[in-house]
């Protein structure tokens, strides 16, 4: 399909023993299936990148609900399934410190909504409601940041549990380099609705960002990563720099203990304050909603 920032790859899941060796294919993947643009117009600064996160960094909420939801108005979930995939969603953010099972339930559902579609389809539909639910909740003043190192000539990527596809769509809509997301297994050109390894999360992260430092010849002692969540402390103290962008509760005082700067770019300063990430209101929000369309489908 003509202009998608990405290729479909056929890859299969291997026998994943443990959680470290699931983070480490998770992040090799990514890493793999990063796209690269081409370097900017500016004197390329080649060793030196920065790494944004995406959920309440550089964007209002999590972008994997508003997929979600994008798709549950295509009629590719059910009011049920939305209300499921919403909590499931929302456990995983809240609690911060899942247990095995609960990951492993996760990891298994990610993408089970998918499995059997076209990735071209998927995309397809991942590109209108990016226009429809997400180009108008990027957060201004981040995005300012990301164009801040193009113009150094650095080269940016975010780096996400969100699905790489759609984290590919993100990063091409902002003109940014490329994408470091969760790869789903793909066979003939359709989605298995299976992993490839572990969700982009925590050291997963960490891992994606130390094979595309190898593969393309960054210093990570001259890299910067931004985010929003304690959850991404392997990934913030992998690089040189690390700044904390609307932070929870627990990364701020990190950043405070570290001497890490901190921007905050929401206007609520109860938010601020208490660390609610905006996410878990747009998903506490969801739930609530599907249930009440759950509840009135069934009075009727």
């Amino acid at each position: 399909m003509p202009g998608l920032p990405f290729r479909a790859r056929r890859v299969r899941s291997a026998d994943l023993p443990d959680e470290e060796t699931r983070a480490h294919v998770a992040g090799a993947a990514s890493a793999a299936a990063a796209e690269v643009e081409p370097a900017p117009a500016v004197v390329p600064d080649l060793t030196a990148a920065a790494f944004f996160d995406v959920d309440n960094t550089m964007m209002m909420g999590a972008s994997i609900f508003w997929f979600a939801r994008g798709l549950a108005t295509r009629k590719y979930l059910t009011t049920r399934d939305m209300s499921r995939f919403v909590w499931q969603q929302a456990k995983f953010r809240i609690a911060g410190n899942e247990s095995a099972d609960d990951m492993h339930t996760i990891r298994e559902n990610a993408l089970a909504f998918v499995a059997g579609r076209p990735v071209t389809e998927i995309v397809q539909a991942g590109e209108e409601i990016y226009d429809e639910l997400m180009a108008d909740r990027i957060w201004a003043g981040t995005r300012v940041l990301a164009q801040q190192h193009l113009d150094a000539g650095q080269r940016v990527w975010l780096v996400t549990a969100t699905p790489v596809e759609l984290a590919s769509i993100i990063a091409h809509r902002l003109g940014l380099t490329g994408a470091l997301g969760t790869v789903a297994e793909v066979v003939d050109g359709h989605y298995t609705g299976r992993l490839v390894g572990e969700l982009m999360h925590g050291e997963a992260k960490a891992e994606a960002v130390r094979a595309l430092a190898e593969r393309e010849g960054l210093d990570l002692s001259r890299c910067t990563a931004y985010s929003d969540s304690s959850n991404d402390l392997p990934m913030l103290t992998l690089t040189g720099r690390a700044i904390a962008v609307n932070p929870d509760t627990e990364l701020r005082a990190v950043a405070r203990s570290r001497g890490w700067e901190v921007r905050d770019f929401r206007t609520g300063r109860k938010a601020a304050k208490i660390g609610v990430p905006v996410g878990v209101a747009a998903l506490s929000g969801g739930v609530a909603g599907a249930a009440l369309a759950l509840r009135r489908r069934k009075l009727s």
